[in-house]
């Protein structure tokens, strides 16, 4: 978010500064008559184009600026810490002794060891419901790989949707600006045989609506869109990294191979090392299962 009021500040402040140093009078970029004609015929264009869902969807994507972690080379270890202690406990004990951990997530001490995992809800599904289905159904990995693809597929097409609105509003923004000149010059040509500075200022008002469009198009819409855009394809990259990790492990991959396959899914400028992921799994505690628990106390008595 930082970033983007950044930006934002160096855009508008070197187009003020340029027409400051030209001389010009900020008084006259001041037209809230052509700021209202683009404005609102930007939030029509997205009323129209937008169905009522698609509205509530725009509103969550765009929300994500604020919300939507930044991933790390951090998040993406953590998850792999989790993958990781499940693989083992399930490769070790049967896909059974998985089933109480990924039924109540918040409850498990395999996830609430790495909360950074846990506070993604979503990604935590993500990876509970496939393992659920792999438990109750039976399912092997073919079956598992396809549906965590469809959910991939699902996910992607419900961001991009509202960006193409983002994307159309941000094209319409020159033309509602032309729209808001023309009618500026209609007024102007009302006032001729007026005085010549009632002139000047109306076609200078006129300029200010075109002015304005393109500058909210490819300086303020445009931008954040593409940022939005950004922020889709993270969140893409990050639920791919623990698909790959799954679905490896139910085609019968050790869990140190499903890993390395999720570890090669992370992008390059945040993926760790082979070394430095095998020293951080390796030091992940396996939790015993309930009858590893009975047979310890037995032993212990």
């Amino acid at each position: 978010m930082l970033l983007i009021l950044a930006g934002l500040l160096v855009v508008l402040g070197s187009v003020v500064s340029g027409y400051m140093m030209e001389r010009g009078n900020l008084l006259v970029l001041m037209q809230p008559a052509e700021l209202l004609i683009i404005a609102g015929g930007a939030g029509g264009i997205i009323l129209i184009s937008c169905p009522g869902r698609h509205l509530r969807i725009l509103y969550r994507v765009v929300a994500t600026i604020y919300t939507q972690r930044r991933y790390t080379k951090q998040n993406y270890l953590e998850a792999l810490k989790v993958l990781y202690v499940l693989f083992q406990l399930g490769r070790g004990a049967g896909r059974a002794a998985v089933e109480s951990h990924v039924e109540s997530p918040r409850k498990s001490a395999i996830f609430r060891a790495h909360p950074s995992l846990l506070t993604d809800p979503e990604a935590t599904d993500f990876i509970c419901d496939s393992f659920r289905m792999a438990i109750s159904a039976g399912l092997g990995g073919p079956e598992i790989e396809r549906l965590m693809a469809l959910d991939l597929d699902v996910q992607r097409s419900g961001r991009q949707q509202p960006l193409r609105v983002l994307a159309n509003v941000a094209d319409s923004l020159p033309g509602l600006g032309i729209i808001a000149a023309v009618l500026g010059v209609v007024v102007t040509m009302q006032a001729l045989g007026g005085p010549a500075a009632d002139i000047g200022q109306k076609v200078a008002a006129a300029l200010v609506g075109t002015f304005l469009g393109i500058l909210l198009c490819y300086g303020v819409i445009g931008p954040i869109s593409n940022h939005v855009d950004c922020l889709s394809k993270a969140r893409s990259e990050y639920l791919q990294v623990l698909r790959v990790a799954v679905t490896s492990f139910f085609h019968g991959a050790s869990p140190i191979v499903a890993a390395e396959a999720a570890r090669r899914t992370i992008p390059l400028d945040l993926r760790p090392s082979l070394d430095e992921m095998e020293k951080q799994l390796r030091r992940e505690k396996i939790p015993l299962t309930p009858a590893q628990q009975e047979a310890l106390a037995a032993r212990e008595a």
